[in-house]
């Protein structure tokens, strides 16, 4: 009886699944769980119904190609083969390709990028520039051999002859179109004098526009310093370049519809414009000259020196009713100073003291007033100053 080692046994079941057809080119549906993206690009998660599990790995080399966000809970159906991870004795599948259950991939990814570019901002509006007027130059961003590229530039030449066109001729579809129309972009806004930027290409499947729904061209249209028109495919057609684009046309030849005015509608628009100027300034010059005439009949204007006689009589006037106003408060506050003044003398003159019955005594020519007996002798004369009257008196005798 031989006796084999674990290694032995695992590499003999490993051998016996890698014999079958069926196990080498496989496809599983189920549900993703335990999912675990590694930095080295690796995927590993869980493929699982209401009845089974088994583990499933996805290399760096084939999960790049996932255009979608594989996440949990998400049905998926997955091409691989089966075999035997021999460090832990267990079968696992091997992915090599992975699309969501009922919905194509590409719709996936197209929605997952929409959303996490709309959460970012990108679409925001007030990140949208305004297109030019009337761009000197333009530049277009597309194949140079597809008729979207000759409708554009016929119609711009059409409707603004002598425009300059800057074509940069890029790949519009398959593995190398989105860093070409990256390029593209990046080298027109390098260049001097370009006012607009028209990014597209005609019509095809959404395979063929996958290009445009790309992040790389996404972000370089949003990061583009020159305004940029997105002009993808039909007018159904819907792309991530045109939610980040500062405008959207529905088709190339729209685009060049909107990239410039049609300048024989331009030129009758300026000769509106010209008419409705010269009315206008007909219309003010009429109402000046009205207002002219107006004026020159005024008595104002006619007889300017009525007007001034009249000002210099109000002036006359004013002055002497101001005069006559100030003069009779002058005489007012003097008159009261003065019966303010004559009650203080009135108040203090002797007079007032001889009229309650004093009198005063002094020498007999009044140069010297008496104040004291002791300055007379008996026999002395003397003048006596009464309230009403003089008296002339002897001294008698001293007391």
């Amino acid at each position: 009886m031989r006796v084999l080692t674990v290694q032995e046994l695992t590499r003999h079941i490993s051998s016996l699944i890698g014999k079958d057809y069926l196990l080498n080119n496989i496809w599983v549906k189920g549900e993703i769980s335990n999912f675990k993206a590694a930095s080295s690009g690796h995927l590993y998660f869980t493929l699982k119904d209401r009845h089974s599990c088994v583990k499933t790995v996805m290399f760096r080399s084939r999960s790049s190609k996932v255009l979608f966000r594989p996440s949990n809970g998400m049905a998926v159906i997955v091409r691989g083969y089966v075999s035997v991870f021999e460090r832990d004795g267990v079968y696992q599948l091997y992915a090599e390709e992975m699309e969501p259950e009922g919905v194509g991939s590409l719709f996936i990814a197209f929605e997952q990028l929409k959303a996490r570019l709309e959460q970012e901002g990108l679409f925001d509006v007030k990140y949208k520039k305004v297109l030019p007027l009337l761009p000197h130059r333009i530049g277009i961003v597309t194949s140079p051999t597809g008729a979207a590229v000759r409708d554009m530039m016929e119609i711009i030449r059409r409707r603004w002859p002598g425009l300059e066109i800057i074509l940069a001729p890029v790949l519009v579809q398959g593995e190398g179109a989105p860093l070409s129309i990256v390029r593209g972009i990046q080298l027109l806004n390098k260049l001097d004098g370009i006012d607009l930027i028209i990014v597209g290409r005609g019509g095809g499947s959404l395979e063929e526009l996958w290009a445009f729904n790309t992040e790389v061209v996404a972000r370089s249209i949003f990061h583009s310093e020159i305004p940029v028109i997105s002009a993808v495919g039909h007018e159904t057609d819907f792309t991530i370049a045109d939610f980040v684009a500062d405008a959207r046309a529905a088709t190339p030849s729209a685009a060049a519809e909107m990239a410039v005015p049609d300048r024989k509608e331009m030129e009758r628009y300026l000769r509106t414009l010209q008419e409705r100027l010269a009315q206008a300034i007909d219309k003010k010059i009429s109402t000046s000259r009205q207002r002219l005439y107006l004026c020159m009949i005024n008595r104002y204007f006619t007889r300017p020196a009525n007007n001034i006689c009249s000002a210099r009589q109000q002036l006359v006037d004013f002055l002497y009713h101001r005069l006559a106003q100030e003069a009779h408060g002058s005489v007012m506050r003097a008159g009261d100073q003065l019966a303010a003044l004559t009650a203080q003398l009135n108040t203090l003159s002797p007079l007032a003291t001889l009229a309650r019955g004093y009198s005063i005594c002094t020498t007999p020519d009044g140069v010297h007033v008496i104040r004291s007996a002791a300055e007379l002798e008996p026999g002395d004369k003397l003048a006596v100053r009464l309230h009403q009257g003089s008296l002339q008196c002897i001294v008698e005798a001293k007391v």
